[in-house]
C-alpha cells in the first residue's frame, strides 16, 4: 500500500528541486534520507522533510507492520511548478526588467518492496 506527501508552494525554482528529486528517485527509504541528510543543496533539507512526512502517512495506514519488515522504497517523486511572483528591477535610462521569482510544488509516493499482505504480524500470545 502506498502513502502520500505533498509539498507546496516552496520558493525554490522547479529545476533546482528537480535535481534534487532526481537523486533519490527509486532509492530505498534509508538510502534516501542518507542522500538527502548529506546533501548540500537547498531542496535537500525541504525533501527530507516530506519524506519523513511520507514515511509517517504510510505508517499510520499501515499500523500493525513495522517499517523495518515493509522495505519501503520511493516509488514516484515528480516537482510541478508553482506560482510565479512577478517583480520588478530598475535598469538603465529609465527601464525596467522583470524578475520572476519560481515556486514549486513536489508530490512523494513511498511504497513497499513486498505486499503488505505478505508480512507476518506476529500477534502476543497468552501464557497460561
Amino acid at each position: 500500500m502506498e502513502a502520500v506527501a505533498k509539498l507546496n508552494n516552496v520558493p525554490t525554482s522547479p529545476r533546482k528541486m528537480r535535481m534534487v528529486a532526481d537523486m533519490i528517485r527509486g532509492e530505498r527509504v534509508n538510502r534516501a534520507l542518507s542522500i538527502l541528510k548529506f546533501e548540500p543543496k537547498d531542496g535537500a533539507s525541504r525533501l527530507e522533510k516530506l519524506l519523513l512526512s511520507a514515511i509517517a502517512n504510510w505508517q499510520a495506514k499501515n499500523e500493525d507492520v513495522r517499517i523495518e519488515d515493509a522495505d519501503l522504497y520511493v516509488k514516484e517523486i515528480w516537482v510541478d511548478g508553482g506560482r510565479i511572483l512577478k517583480r520588478l528591477r530598475p535598469a538603465p535610462q529609465g527601464r525596467a526588467h522583470r524578475i520572476r521569482k519560481r515556486s514549486n510544488h513536489v508530490t512523494l509516493i513511498v511504497d513497499s518492496m513486498v505486499a503488505v499482505d505478505d508480512i507476518v504480524v506476529e500477534e502476543p500470545q497468552d501464557n497460561e
